[in-house]
């Protein structure tokens, strides 16, 4: 029996999981078969690749030096693939990662401009935080992401789509006093005692900390949200000000009319929206006809900002 790309890809997964159990939930197999494959690599190797006397999972010397040449035979394999799958542009199926704090906002606008311009494509959206996203690029769970850049991982091609400024969200009464009196805050004069955040570990909550000048454990009303809308909602209640993306202010505004926004004076902090994607090499035309579609989509979002008074 020869050595095969499935007995390489379960070694890969145990070495990087460090656990059985959840090497074979990564690959979607039970624990015995996975376990049944090892055993197979081994034995056409004849070595052992796994030491199994105790109960923690590490490799062998032998383990290894094979770990290392299945990565490199893999990532091979992947870019054959790649260049392969999409050698005739944006068509066929196209599995892409939108941070939280974007896809409600672009998704809407992209959708349409793809079924117009690419109407060959099969897409599989998967919304989640950043680090969840680039750990899925990572393994080939997606071909691309749209995230704020820089994403800070080797090994990415990182495409800029639009800058996405921010602005100050507070109640109706107090964003109407701001516009009478001409007293905008700039972000560092905000009172980070009333400065509503989104939970941990949403990019969008560690950017305005710092665009704020501030650190988590100086905000002392934490209410958890997960989500823009429940942010603004809490907002237009009068339980504090925070910071909203100029992409999300259309919908946001017209969802909580309570809610006030306001521009900040110039310099405008902002974030850049970007796509990224694994370097493989190949063919990269799809991404660039995706970068156009997202990009023409961020911006008529944005101007969406002015309608709602921004």
């Amino acid at each position: 029996m020869n050595v095969t790309l499935r007995q390489l890809s379960y070694l890969v997964a145990l070495a990087e999981e460090r656990h059985f159990g959840r090497a074979a939930e990564r690959v979607h197999v039970s624990q015995p078969a996975l376990s049944t494959q090892i055993r197979e690599l081994e034995d056409r190797l004849g070595a052992a690749l796994v030491d199994r006397s105790d109960r923690a999972v590490r490799l062998t010397p032998a383990g290894d030096e094979v770990l290392a040449s299945s990565r490199r035979i893999m990532a091979e394999v992947e870019r054959m693939e790649a260049a392969a799958r999409w050698q005739d542009g944006l068509v066929g199926r196209l599995k892409l990662g939108m941070i939280p704090t974007v896809a409600p906002y672009l998704l809407p606008q992209a959708l349409a401009r793809i079924r117009t311009r690419a109407q060959g494509l099969d897409l599989r959206l998967r919304e989640a935080q950043t680090e969840v996203l680039l750990d899925a690029l990572a393994d080939g769970g997606l071909d691309a992401a749209v995230i704020a850049l820089p994403a800070g991982r080797p090994g990415l091609v990182e495409e800029p789509l639009f800058t996405d400024h921010f602005v100050l969200a507070a109640a109706a009464g107090q964003v109407t006093e701001m516009r009478s009196v001409g007293a905008v805050p700039r972000p560092g004069d905000l009172d980070p005692t009333r400065l509503l955040l989104l939970d941990e570990g949403h990019c969008l909550a560690d950017q305005a900390l710092d665009v704020c000048n501030t650190s988590r454990g100086a905000t002392q009303v934490d209410l958890g949200a997960s989500s823009l809308p429940t942010l603004c909602g809490l907002v237009a209640a009068g339980y504090g000000q925070t910071l909203l993306p100029e992409i999300a202010v259309g919908a946001e505004a017209a969802a909580a009319p309570r809610m006030g926004v306001i521009r900040f004076p110039e310099p405008q902090p902002a974030r850049v929206v970007g796509l990224v994607r694994r370097d493989l090499g190949g063919p990269d035309g799809w991404f660039r006809v995706l970068a156009e579609i997202l990009a023409e989509a961020g911006e008529a979002q944005r101007a969406k900002a002015a309608v709602a008074g921004v």
